[in-house]
């Protein structure tokens, strides 16, 4: 069983009948070119593209031939209604052809005659461009970027001069013409600890004399000079709102008359500047005023509220050490005297003076009548060892022992026992000596006191700050600010930048978009 081959139709038209058409096969075999001398016109009852069921892939093509003949179409429907009128028809194959490369004529001999016999009109080309025309259009080429180019550059310095020229010029015209001249005091001053005694006997030592030894103080004193107190004064002392508010100035560096004070405190903190160098413990004082004099008065104030503030950082250490110091001298000194007065009242109330000599009295009377006592003794046993003893001689001894042992009892119980008038020896001693002791201890303990005190005032003149000032203000006799030229090149540099992040940020936004 055998297949006959079938042909496939591409790309038909509506109401294209492929059965084999007689006119066809009766057309004579003469080449098909003798045919193209008469371009064919499309038929006039072409339907409307718009009524037709053109796939995507028709009507691009359709656009890509438009385009090969030079025709600007609005849509893929207008291209083809367009070829339409010229008498091309986008369909046919060999417009579809064209736009594949030539390749050799192998292909043409298969392709039917009856095919060949009634091609595509062909549409008119430009004629091939010489050097000479190529270079013409070459040039033509680069004048249009050159006008582009220069039209790009014009808009360019225009928005340039717009954007960042005019502000700079009106910045420049502020600071060299219209701003008010002012006048800067420069000072310096360093905050320097009282010279140690014995510097080298602790680490303090080490540090004396040095930034570090005062780079808290120095940092307070900044931050006092900064603060709304300070600003207070100098506008109680010097009137520095009043200053500011002379009509003379400038109307962007003059204060209000009605100004509150809080604005008031924000251009002292801008006239007012404080820098401090932690290596070299110096602080560096700066006071910006209309007026030279005036600015060397606010600078000589400001020192001066810094020295009493200096002065005050350690006013109350050096306060409590003396305060607790001195309290605790006193204290030893009040009872060592109750002690002294003590002892001076016992002393005049059992009328001795010293109980340790009134001890060693009576030991030493007690003593030397033993010894009377003993000698008597033997003297009765020498008179009693005789065979006939003188009696008279006998009864003296005897009479003079027991005397003399009654004067020893008597001693004795003196030590001891109380009389009618006075209290006993021992409870004369016992009591000057625990006032004694106590006036001893009140004495060891007031020169206690006496040595902190004296450590307290050592330490608290340690304490002490002095507030040197290394260059004393002294009023300029030529404007410091402002800086016409510097101030100039920074608002050009700012508006420059500003310029810039807004172009960049259009420009990305502008291909977001796009994109």
């Amino acid at each position: 069983m055998t297949m006959h081959p079938r042909a496939r139709a591409f790309r038909t038209r509506p109401g294209q009948s492929f059965a084999p058409s007689t006119a066809i096969a009766a057309a004579p075999s003469a080449p098909a070119v003798q045919d193209t001398s008469a371009p064919a016109t499309a038929p006039a009852t072409d339907p409307d593209p718009t009524t037709e069921a053109l796939t995507g892939r028709q009507l691009r093509m359709a656009r890509r031939i438009a385009q090969k003949h030079g025709i600007k179409a609005a849509s893929d429907l207008d291209a083809v209604r367009q070829l339409r009128e010229r008498g091309i028809d986008p369909f046919e194959r060999a417009n579809m052809l064209q736009l594949v490369p030539n390749a050799p004529d192998e292909g043409a001999a298969g392709v039917p005659a009856a095919r060949r016999e009634a091609p595509a009109p062909a549409m008119p080309t430009d004629a091939p461009l010489d050097d000479a025309g190529r270079a013409a259009e070459i040039m033509e080429i680069q004048r249009d970027i050159v006008r582009r180019r220069r039209r790009r550059l014009a808009l360019l310095g225009v928005r340039l001069a717009f954007f960042v020229g005019l502000p700079t010029a009106i910045a420049g015209y502020y600071y060299n013409v219209i701003a008010t001249p002012m006048y800067a005091t420069n000072s310096t001053f360093i905050i320097q600890q009282a010279d140690l005694a014995a510097g080298g006997a602790n680490l303090g030592g080490l540090f004396a004399g040095t930034g570090l030894a005062s780079q808290q103080d120095s940092i307070a004193v900044q931050d006092y000079l900064l603060s709304r107190e300070a600003y207070r004064r100098l506008d109680e002392d010097l009137g520095f709102r009043a200053h500011f508010s002379d009509p003379d100035i400038d109307p962007l560096q003059r204060l209000d008359t009605d100004a509150t004070r809080e604005q008031g405190y924000e251009l002292y903190t801008d006239m007012v500047q404080i820098g401090y160098d932690p290596t070299e413990g110096v602080v560096k004082l700066e006071v910006v005023a209309a007026d030279p004099t005036v600015s060397a008065r606010f600078s000589q104030s400001l020192i001066d509220y810094a020295e009493e503030r200096v002065d005050q950082l350690t006013a109350r250490l050096r306060g409590d050490q003396m305060e607790g110091a001195s309290d605790s001298f006193e204290e030893a000194e009040r009872k060592m005297l109750e002690a002294q007065s003590r002892v001076v009242q016992l002393q005049e109330q059992l009328g001795v003076v010293s109980a340790e000599a009134e001890l060693s009295n009576a030991y030493g009377q007690i003593g030397t009548i033993e010894t009377q006592l003993r000698e008597e003794r033997l003297r009765l046993d020498e008179l009693l060892a005789n065979r006939r003893p003188n009696q008279t001689r006998v009864d003296i001894a005897r009479s003079r022992i027991a005397q003399l042992d009654q004067e020893l009892a008597r001693l004795r119980e003196g030590l001891t026992d109380a009389g009618t008038d006075a209290a006993s020896l021992a409870r004369v001693t016992a009591e000057l000596g625990v006032a004694q002791m106590d006036l001893q201890t009140r004495q060891l303990l007031l020169q206690q006191a006496a040595q902190q005190l004296e450590t307290a005032r050592i330490e608290a003149n340690r304490q002490v700050r002095y507030l040197s000032t290394s260059r004393p203000p002294v009023p300029p006799d030529q404007p410091t600010y402002p800086k016409a030229f510097e101030n100039t090149v920074l608002a050009f540099l700012i508006f420059g930048a500003i310029y810039l992040m807004i172009s960049l940020t259009v420009a990305i936004l502008r291909e977001q978009v796009s994109g």
